[in-house]
This record gives structure tokens, sequence and C-alpha cells, in this order.
């Protein structure tokens, strides 16, 4: 079994490395493709290492790598038994990583599909224009839910279309005003129990269903609109807004990440961002918060 994965090994060290230096020696020009090659490889296994790291596809990533090794290993040690079962459930793998990285692997493709060029050439300017006056309606929307505590879960949509998550819920198709996202929200009404979804410059439904996040993915104590924020913004690029019925307070998610008792300032500049396209992180404002919590404590 060792003697044939030496074999192996070295049929294709000869077959694919030595026969390229060759080829390469022949014929130098050839070498202009292969660092243009590997330098596109290399830049999108170092853009995919990072933005691995932040999600859980890091996790399974090292233990799809300790299932490789043990394969191996069984097959050098003999273990026969062991190594049938083990390569038994690796011909299933590609299905297996599919059904796994299901919503990585739709939001990695909805990314690709959208297009930015119109924004970097200024064509895009009145539409611009026209989301910096909604997100200030939604802010006077936001401030007065938080006055009264009524409870509010508001999407934003930004590059990954929501179609999906917008037929889940009551068409309206309205123009974004305060009012009627407050009137929405009004405890005991037909609307009020569901997320409403803000797309093209419009209130596009209410009472929509949103993913939930998982268990360890978030704190208990926290409710399901919190809960339902945080898997929204794990399976899409959306911001998700929440109020809390029970303390008034304002939430926001954002790329996997949640953020409470955000204030009207913050949450002004992480809107403000993202419509300018600077896409400044939750991470910077939190560190923010956290610098005057200290501040106040150290008083």
């Amino acid at each position: 079994m060792i003697d044939n994965f030496i074999n192996n090994i070295n049929t294709y060290f000869q077959k694919n490395i030595v026969d390229y230096v060759q080829e390469l020696y022949q014929y130098p020009i050839k070498l202009i493709p292969l660092i243009l090659d590997l330098a596109i490889v290399v830049f999108l296994l170092y853009k995919f290492i990072k933005a691995s790291k932040k999600t859980r596809v890091w996790q399974l990533l090292k233990g799809i790598v300790l299932y490789i090794v043990i394969t191996a290993l069984s097959s050098l040690l003999h273990l026969r038994i062991l190594n049938f079962v083990l390569t038994t459930f690796l011909s299933y793998g590609v299905i297996a990583l599919i059904v796994i990285f299901q919503p990585e692997l739709r939001r990695a493709l909805e990314q690709l599909g959208t297009n930015k060029l119109t924004r970097f050439f200024g064509i895009e300017k009145d539409l611009e224009t026209k989301s910096k006056e909604d997100i200030y309606k939604i802010l006077i929307a936001v401030g007065e839910l938080k006055k009264t505590k009524t409870g509010a879960l508001i999407v934003l949509e930004r590059d990954i279309k929501l179609q999906d998550i917008i037929d889940t819920g009551v068409l309206i198709n309205s123009d974004v005003s305060p009012q009627l996202l407050v009137n929405i929200f009004v405890p005991n009404t037909p609307l009020h129990d569901g997320a409403v979804i803000i797309s093209e410059n419009k209130i596009m439904a209410a009472a929509c269903i949103l993913p939930l996040a998982s268990d360890n993915d978030i704190s208990k104590a926290l409710g399901t609109r919190h809960r339902a924020a945080l898997g929204m913004s794990k399976e899409t690029d959306s911001i998700v807004i929440v109020v809390s019925e029970e303390s008034g307070r304002v939430s926001i998610a954002k790329d996997g990440k949640l953020l409470l008792d955000v204030d009207e300032d913050n949450l002004r500049q992480i809107l403000l961002s993202n419509i300018n396209g600077s896409d400044s992180g939750i991470e910077k404002i939190k560190r923010k918060i956290n610098n005057k919590q200290n501040d106040v404590k150290s008083k």
C-alpha cells in the first residue's frame, strides 16, 4: 500500500511538475501566464481564507482537513475497516458540502451577480440621494418605536435580492414613510408580527418570516426578533434593525454580527456608510461604544 502511494506521488510529480518545467525551459514565454495563474490562485485563496475565518466555514474546513488526514492514515496503516467506512462517506462529500455550505454558496453567487459599476461612475447618484432620505425617515420611525417600546424588525436590502423573503409576507410596495413604519408595528394589528422588508427605496412587504440563528450563535436572553435579525444577516448581506419591546433598545445585525443598544448617531453612521459604499463595519462602532462604556466606568 505504501509502495503504491509513493509510486503515485512519483508519477504525478513526473507528469505534472518535471514535464511542465521542461516545457517552460523550451518556451520561456509561457512563464507569463504561469505567473498570472499563480497570482490569481493565491489572491483567491487569500480572500477565501480571510473571509472564512470570520464565519463557521473555517471550523468546517478544519474538520474536513482532519477527516482527509485520518482517511489517508487509515490507508497507510492498513486499517481496512476504518478506511472502508471513511472512504464510503467521502464519496458523498461533494453533496454533503453543497448542503452544509448552501447559505454561503448562495450568498457568494448572488454577490457575483451584483453590479456596482453604475455606482462607481455616478449613474445612481439620484438613487443614492433618495436612499439617504429614506434612511432619515427610518431613523425617525425607529426613534418613535423606541420611545413607545414597540417591538419592530426592519430589513434593509442591499446587493442580494430578498424576493424569497418578501414572498413570505404581505406585499405593500409603498414609499418609505416614518408614519407607515410606526403604524405597521402597532401591537395587535395584522402586520405587526414579522419583519418589514425595504427594497429598492420601497417598503416592499410586512409580516415577513426571517431565518432564525441557531441557539449557539446568540444569547438565550435575547428574543425571537434578535435571533431572526442575526439569522438574516448571516444568510444575506442585508442590514437588520431591531427594536426591543421589553426595553425599547435598538440593535442592528450585519454580516453575521449583532450589536446591541445602538444609539441614533451610531445607527445613522452605520446606515449612511453602507449607502455611500464605504461599508464601515459594526466592529468599529462596537469599539466606539465599548470605549464610551469604559470611560463611564473609570469615572
